[in-house]
């Protein structure tokens, strides 16, 4: 244990010796060395400040370069050969995704995690970023409504299976939800095995998550709503739920969809959740986890798995691009 702190520590003084020297070898290198013998004191400057950034992000555009570009690249091009990667198959691959049985259930799945989990989350954050400022102990409640975001998915998936745990119908439970169940006289249930509600046992654990980051946007947001609008509501007799639906929710509207798409876009790459509770089983399989299962279990099948890593990109890609529209559209407005 100590051995590793050790090691961790020597990787971080390294990281930042390193970030330093490169930091003023650059500085040096463009003031020092690159000169422009027909240019003037002016043009130099000009064209030295202009470089500068780009040879600050060098090392970011070169790792992004080895670790994401070019494995899209590659992966795009397995998609187009066989298991082996080494036989064109042309676009069979594609032709059999959406063929395939668990194929299908993925994307039904997929589609039910993008409708309930975003929309949930977000709806839970703005409730509890409106009444927590209502009350007098909120910001405790707000610590403690944002303290799953500090947990990884795995370890909140370890929590939540002592949630649905299930020890036999005649054995005691120790579940929170069996618990409840066995108290009000019914019987216990395996949740995570039970055909398609599993999923939405599984969406309730990254909705716990989630809802915390939404919170916390969301109460910044709301914090901009003009004071003076809310009172002249209230003066005019306008009730606490119209003054939330009429006044507070149009006011941090666009901070809603940011929100939205965001989690959105975590949502489309979930694995961890569904990977830690079931491995995929009774129907509860996500694309991420189809795409690991034809890759890493049964021998690996290269083209049908990067086939599905392509999918799952070009389903990302929409609503990035309109996270970016909209980003671009309120910067533009200011």
């Amino acid at each position: 244990m100590i051995e590793q702190i050790g090691q961790t520590l020597l990787a971080v003084v390294i990281s930042i010796a390193f970030c330093l020297l490169y930091f003023a070898g650059s500085n040096f290198v463009v003031d020092k060395v690159i000169h422009m013998p027909m240019a003037s004191k002016s043009t130099l400057e000009q064209f030295q400040n202009k470089l500068r950034p780009w040879i600050f992000l060098a090392p970011a555009l070169l790792l992004l370069s080895i670790y994401l570009l070019y494995p899209l690249i590659e992966t795009f091009r397995l998609s187009f050969y066989d298991s082996t990667g080494e036989n064109f198959v042309g676009f069979s691959n594609y032709l059999w995704v959406f063929a395939d049985q668990n194929f299908l259930i993925t994307i039904r799945n997929n589609f039910l995690w993008l409708v309930v989990v975003p929309t949930m989350a977000t709806i839970f954050g703005l409730i509890v970023a409106v009444l927590a400022d209502k009350v007098w102990w909120g910001n405790f409640a707000k610590s403690m409504v944002f303290m799953p975001m500090a947990i990884s998915f795995v370890g909140a998936s370890v929590i939540w299976k002592f949630v649905y745990d299930f020890r036999g119908a005649d054995s005691d439970q120790i579940g929170i939800v069996n618990a409840i169940v066995t108290g009000l006289g019914m019987q216990p249930q395996a949740w995570v095995t039970v055909p398609f509600w599993n999923n939405f046992f599984l969406m309730a654990i990254l909705i716990w998550i989630q809802t915390g980051f939404a919170m916390v946007i969301l109460s910044a947001a709301l914090r901009g709503v003009p004071t003076e609008t809310i009172e002249a509501a209230r003066i005019d007799g306008a009730s606490e739920l119209h003054i939330f639906f009429e006044i507070m929710v149009p006011q941090v509207m666009s901070t809603i969809l940011v929100v939205w798409t965001t989690i959105t876009i975590t949502v489309l790459k979930v694995f961890d959740i569904v990977m830690a509770m079931t491995g995929g089983q009774w129907d509860t399989g996500v694309l991420a986890n189809l795409m690991y299962d034809w890759m890493f279990r049964g021998g690996g099948d290269y083209g049908r798995s990067s086939t599905l890593a392509m999918v799952l990109m070009f389903a990302v890609i929409p609503v990035m691009a309109f996270n970016i529209r909209r980003f671009r559209t309120e910067e533009s407005q200011r």
